[in-house]
């Protein structure tokens, strides 16, 4: 196993059970990821916030087992094979958009063009059971920002997600589809967007947080949301229920300040009543690519392909959690104590950290994240 690249036993610590963002950039922030692997598998001792994580006998036994099940090694053979790259937190080549994002992937499986995210990108999503007139206007959007060069970022979900993609792949011009999706890079899912992967991989960019291999789980939709967010300079709704799955796309962009459009529709269509509701609470409306490019054109704050910070400066008050922190992990009762806060005002800062990226938590304990404060 000494010869494997780090990457492989990064790929491999993403499939695990149990396993979640937090948990991964933990383990990742403390050593090699050969370590972290020593680690799991019972064979080094445990650190930080990690140390406590495996204090749960559900994640040790669950761990240890997948260590002897998933081996590094046919983990990265099948990434080879599949041509699908790894990238953990600060590889070369990750996505300089997602290095000081609220809460950046531990690593990305990636297939297809990486060059594309230096492009302009626009998200569009919506509804899965899109109307006929949403497809249409999807698929009008995604062919009009592809014709003008810009890239269309979804979630290859079935609806406006794929009709938006299909639009892209109609286009003449320099426009590409980029698609983040919700399981490995080989486990199709809708099994009837075979197409529609395919034509992304090979023209596109496909991105996943799971290694190959990995089914679909419903947990992994909602944080699948937050990286098409990011990745993208505007993000569209076309149609979305009142509590359509695209409105956590919206709210994750609304976090990240990313500008927000949606496309109305009659009122009394259901199918509408999530994107009406965010025009009445200020997003921009959209009847073609040209109102889309307008917003474009106005705004290159998130364009930039070199490394911004675009966390936001911690309150004073909540930078004295920030240093006890710096020190080593705690608990909410351990901040409280050293700071001399009450449990609510300890939660409260602790929560304005974590939400702005300047702290990670995982199993209750928290430390700091990111670059460090200055």
């Amino acid at each position: 196993m000494s010869a494997l690249p780090p990457e492989a036993y990064v790929a491999a610590l993403a499939g695990f059970d149990r396993m979640s963002v937090h948990r991964l950039a933990a383990l990742l922030r403390h050593g090699t990821p050969e370590h972290a692997w020593q680690v799991v598998s019972g064979q080094a001792p445990a650190s930080g916030l990690v140390a406590n994580v495996l204090s749960d006998p559900a994640v040790r036994e669950a761990w240890q087992r997948n260590a002897r099940d998933r081996d590094p090694s046919a983990v990265w053979s099948r990434c080879v094979e599949l041509g699908c790259r790894v990238l953990p937190y600060g590889h070369a080549d990750y996505p300089c958009g997602l290095l000081d994002d609220l809460l950046p992937p531990p690593v990305l499986f990636a297939m297809g063009d990486l060059s594309l995210l230096a492009g302009r990108r626009v998200g569009v999503v919506g509804t899965r059971n899109a109307t006929a007139a949403g497809r249409q206007a999807a698929m009008r959007l995604g062919h009009g920002l592809a014709e003008q060069g810009v890239h269309v970022v979804s979630g290859l979900a079935r609806g406006v997600d794929g009709w938006a993609h299909r639009g892209v792949l109609s286009a003449e011009g320099a426009g590409r589809p980029i698609g983040i999706v919700a399981s490995g890079l080989d486990v199709v899912y809708p099994r009837e967007h075979g197409d529609l992967w395919a034509a992304t991989a090979n023209c596109g960019l496909l991105l996943s947080e799971v290694p190959p291999g990995v089914p679909p789980a419903p947990h992994r939709f909602p944080m699948r949301n937050r990286i098409v967010a990011a990745l993208s300079e505007v993000v569209v709704v076309v149609e979305s229920r009142e509590r359509g799955g695209s409105l956590i796309t919206a709210a994750e962009a609304l976090d990240r300040g990313v500008p927000l459009m949606a496309v109305p529709g009659v009122p009394s269509n259901r199918a509408a009543a999530g994107t009406n509701n965010l025009l009445r609470d200020g997003a921009a409306p959209v009847i073609d690519a040209a109102d889309v490019l307008t917003v474009l054109q106005l705004d290159h704050s998130r364009s930039a392909t070199v490394r911004m910070d675009q966390r936001p400066r911690p309150r004073t008050d909540d930078v004295e959690v920030y240093r006890v922190l710096q020190r080593e992990p705690r608990t909410i009762d351990g901040v409280a104590l050293v700071a001399g806060l009450s449990l609510v005002e300890a939660a409260m800062r602790l929560a304005r950290l974590e939400a702005a990226g300047w702290i990670s938590g995982a199993d209750g304990w928290f430390e700091c994240a990111g670059a460090p404060l200055r």
